[in-house]
């Protein structure tokens, strides 16, 4: 009785992270239209800030409670989720075009700023209040260059298009990311529940059930945007979300304290490098992520799981 209702409160949970990322998307689109925004640059913000949520939530609230040791290790393992798994799934289903922008300036920001992390990180074993200070300050530089994107790229809207009014759109976004939230809950506590019935460790629980957990915001949103031909926000997604996880959430928990960088961080820090630089190598000749791209990712990552487990 108990699976049955566990493999329900997962199905509804699933469907609730499908439904909310097609409203999602569609009202994001949808803005980035009425405004004159490249959908890129919605992407990198709205869409990365919203399903970056849990991972904020997650890391601050722990802060605020004095255990700031999770922080990095949450961080980084969704970073590289991100791009190994969830840019390999959507590529593996619709190849993603990636902007020229993309390739030649928000990916190497991406790895920069993950170097900056871990040059940090390592120097004191802790990321501590200055430090947290600098991330905020490339933070407030990336926002700077979001914003000139923004308005060298500005499109003029096109009136005979029919598009939903702007109060209909924010809703969408708004309800969309409320469905994205509580569908990543269900999943996660049903999923959990489901393998702690059939006997499988804490540990691998953590490492693949709860670590996927937090990145299904990014995957169903960046399927969704694939599939419906909206490949900026696919791919703004994942590196916004990424950024934003390092430069935000790092940043802004080392405000509150000071943030425990154990040294296997180092290990995990350059995988996270090098899945940016092997999505770079993918991409950088046809400006393309194709399914043999997505599957040299999905095979990565699953080199990198074999050595967390082993």
């Amino acid at each position: 009785m108990e699976i049955l209702l566990q493999g329900i409160l997962l199905a509804v949970g699933f469907f609730m992270l499908v439904k909310g990322a097609d409203w999602f998307v569609d009202g994001a689109a949808g803005i980035a239209e009425k405004f004159g925004i490249p959908h890129l640059v919605i992407g990198l913000t709205i869409v990365a800030m919203g399903t970056s949520a849990p991972e904020a939530a997650v890391s601050i609230t722990a802060a605020l409670k004095g255990n700031s040791g999770i922080t990095i290790g949450n961080i980084v393992g969704s970073n590289i989720l991100n791009v190994l798994i969830i840019l390999g799934i959507a590529s593996v289903i619709v190849p993603v075009k990636v902007a020229e922008s993309t390739v030649k300036t928000e990916i190497p920001y991406m790895l920069f700023v993950t170097f900056l992390l871990l040059l940090l990180g390592y120097t004191g074993n802790e990321i501590v209040l200055w430090e947290g200070v600098v991330l905020w300050a490339a933070f407030i530089l990336y926002l700077l260059y979001l914003f000139r994107m923004a308005k060298q790229n500005r499109t003029e809207f096109d009136e005979e298009k029919e598009i939903l009014p702007v109060w209909k759109l924010l809703l969408m976004v708004a309800a969309g990311l409320v469905l994205i939230m509580l569908g990543s809950d269900f999943a996660v506590d049903s999923a959990t529940e489901l393998a702690r019935i059939f006997g499988m460790s804490e540990r691998f629980i953590g490492l693949t059930i709860v670590a996927l957990g937090t990145s299904l915001p990014e995957l169903v949103t960046s399927v969704a945007a694939a599939r419906k031909g909206k490949a900026d926000i696919a791919i703004g997604n994942i590196v916004g979300s990424n950024m934003f996880n390092i430069l935000f959430v790092v940043g802004t928990t080392a405000l509150i304290t000071p943030v425990v960088f154990e040294s296997k961080f180092v290990i995990d820090l350059l995988v996270s490098a090098a899945a940016g630089f092997l999505l770079l190598i993918c991409v950088a000749k046809d400006h393309k992520l194709t399914r043999t791209g997505g599957t040299i990712m999905l095979v990565s990552y699953a080199a990198y799981f074999v050595y967390l487990i082993r």
